[in-house]
């Protein structure tokens, strides 16, 4: 069985333009990144700051990135919630819109032990019966997804693969021994540790920074693939991340977006956008970065 996809999925950013969701920026987004040659698009994500998205929103953002794609990359819709019964609601709702797969998170707040999240995300498995990706993101959820569950989970026919965000190679490697790997794919929910989980034979990233530098990132596990040391090649983007890094995600990546024009620099609170020095470091990092300075 084929991977969902192999190489760069953008954890696709929601432009606002005065508060509401700018979908004509939505559309040049999606078309730049397939004209950059991304392989999936995950949308309503932690980057698409879906929290703050009304449920018409979201289905709206997802309605729209389908018709744009029309088929031509992977859609993953990010369903999952602490909520297993809306949490079904939401991707049955995706998948009539036409997303290939969905995206769940392990619940948070009321989060569940080991037995509860077998439960709870075969549950949504079964009665949906789309690909699912489960998503391990730890620091924000204070959940974790045991390798021992996730063996258990790999064994249904609709769990394909993981998002693993715990930046913990140790897990990494006792997760690769338990699944088949050439049934179940391991994602990195991590843009600066691409280089190793790549060498330890990853099957690709779901990424921030792609949303604006998607060719330079999807580059990286090409070269990959093909047998090429890709360290000096990651280190201006490295460079690039260390200066993301200046806030929590997706604050900083939306600086560049809306730079880019996909919107404007607005986001929903709880979250603020950037004071406009700091703004300014990372537009500045950025055209350094594309004009090739870093060499």
């Amino acid at each position: 069985m084929a991977h969902i996809f192999e190489g760069v999925g953008v954890a696709l950013a929601t432009p606002f333009t005065n508060n509401e969701v700018d979908y004509n920026a939505l559309e040049k987004h999606v078309d730049f990144l397939l004209e950059n040659g991304v392989q999936a698009i995950i949308v309503n994500g932690t980057t698409a700051e879906s929290p703050t998205l009304t449920e018409e929103e979201k289905e709206q953002v997802l309605e729209v990135v389908v018709k744009q794609v029309d088929h031509r990359v992977t859609i993953i819709a990010g369903t999952g919630t602490n909520n297993t019964a809306k949490s079904i609601q939401a991707s049955q709702r995706a998948k009539q819109l036409g997303a290939d797969a969905i995206m769940l998170i392990t619940p948070y707040y009321n989060k569940t032990n080991q037995r509860g999240l077998i439960k709870h995300f075969e549950k949504i498995a079964n009665e949906v019966k789309l690909p699912v990706v489960l998503y391990n993101v730890p620091s924000r959820t204070n959940m974790t997804i045991n390798p021992e569950t996730v063996e258990t989970l790999s064994h249904n026919e609709y769990i394909v693969a993981i998002k693993d965000a715990t930046n913990d190679f140790e897990y990494y490697e006792e997760v690769k021994k338990r699944i088949n790997q050439d049934e179940f794919a391991l994602y990195s929910g991590n843009d600066d540790n691409v280089v190793e989980f790549y060498e330890r034979g990853g099957n690709g990233v779901i990424s921030v920074i792609a949303n604006v530098i998607p060719k330079e990132f999807q580059a990286l596990y090409d070269a990959k693939q093909s047998g090429q040391d890709i360290s000096k090649d990651f280190e201006p983007i490295g460079k690039l991340l260390d200066t993301l890094s200046i806030d929590v995600n997706p604050i900083p990546i939306k600086a560049l977006t809306s730079y880019l024009g996909f919107g404007e620099y607005e986001l929903r609170l709880p979250l603020l956008p950037l004071e406009v020095e700091d703004a300014k470091v990372l537009v500045d990092a950025y055209e350094q970065f594309k004009a090739g300075e870093h060499e």
